[in-house]
């Protein structure tokens, strides 16, 4: 069971990446348009600084990795967050297992 908890977390980490360039685009296209669009280009944006959070969590996960769980840096913490908030098989996966699967990013 953990095996397949963890190839389900791998799965849902291994999409951020392209969900990160497909919003990312979004609010690049929204932030030129006209500032009546600022409230479009701020929700756009969240997503893609989502995106960002996660994959600059690396480092933090590789020492979480490397402790066993011991040294836990705040930008794992905010990744870890972000990722069970949008979904819920990652709800289900152990802290280390999100953070090999950042790793494998």
């Amino acid at each position: 069971m953990n095996r397949v908890t963890a190839r389900c977390a791998l799965l849902l980490i291994l999409s951020v990446p392209a969900f990160a360039q497909a919003s990312s685009f979004a609010g690049s296209s929204a932030g030129s348009a006209s500032a009546g669009s600022a409230g479009s280009s701020a929700s756009s944006d969240s997503s893609s600084g989502d995106d960002k959070l996660v994959l600059q969590a690396r480092d933090d996960a590789a020492g979480f990795v490397a402790s066993a769980g011991r040294i836990r840096g705040v930008q794992l913490e905010a990744a870890l967050r972000v990722l069970r908030e949008r979904n819920q098989q990652a709800q289900q996966a152990s802290d280390l297992q999100l953070a090999q699967a950042i790793l494998a990013l």
